[in-house]
């Protein structure tokens, strides 16, 4: 039995090669705020979360060519990058997953900048699907 609890849909990411085009869309078209837009360097990528309801667009720009990201969109093109979904314990998540014999990207959670833990799932895991999972400061 899992000994954690997913919460939500955090997020779902898009990549795309231009920001501006792309909040032309999301903010200007569909009216959706940009609540927050900023440099992450330990991703190589510029990012913009546009609120909907209790969970986000995420808008991912690479900053680099020889990022994954980067290699990710020229391999794609711009859409669906991912999906993340929020758990209360990302340690016992990945511990859960692994049991099962799910392959992980990571196997240990990062730590962003701004408190969160998140790790990524492969996409053979979820049928093709890149899953992040997210684990949120205890304020949030």
């Amino acid at each position: 039995m899992a000994h954690f609890k997913t919460l939500r849909i955090n997020h779902i990411a898009l990549v795309v090669s231009e920001l501006d085009a792309s909040l032309k869309f999301w903010r200007d078209g569909l009216g959706l705020a940009l609540a927050q837009a900023e440099a992450v360097p330990e991703q190589q990528a510029e990012v913009a979360f546009l609120p909907v309801g209790e969970s986000h667009v995420e808008l991912v720009k690479p900053t680099t060519a020889d990022s994954g990201l980067a290699r990710y969109l020229a391999k794609r093109g711009p859409g669906m990058h991912h999906v993340c979904v929020q758990v209360d314990d990302i340690t016992a998540a990945l511990s859960h997953l692994k049991t099962l014999g799910f392959r992980l990207i990571d196997e240990a959670p990062r730590a962003g900048h701004d408190g969160r833990r998140y790790a990524f799932i492969h996409p053979e895991s979820a049928q093709g699907v890149l899953v992040e999972l997210y684990e949120l400061p205890i304020s949030e």
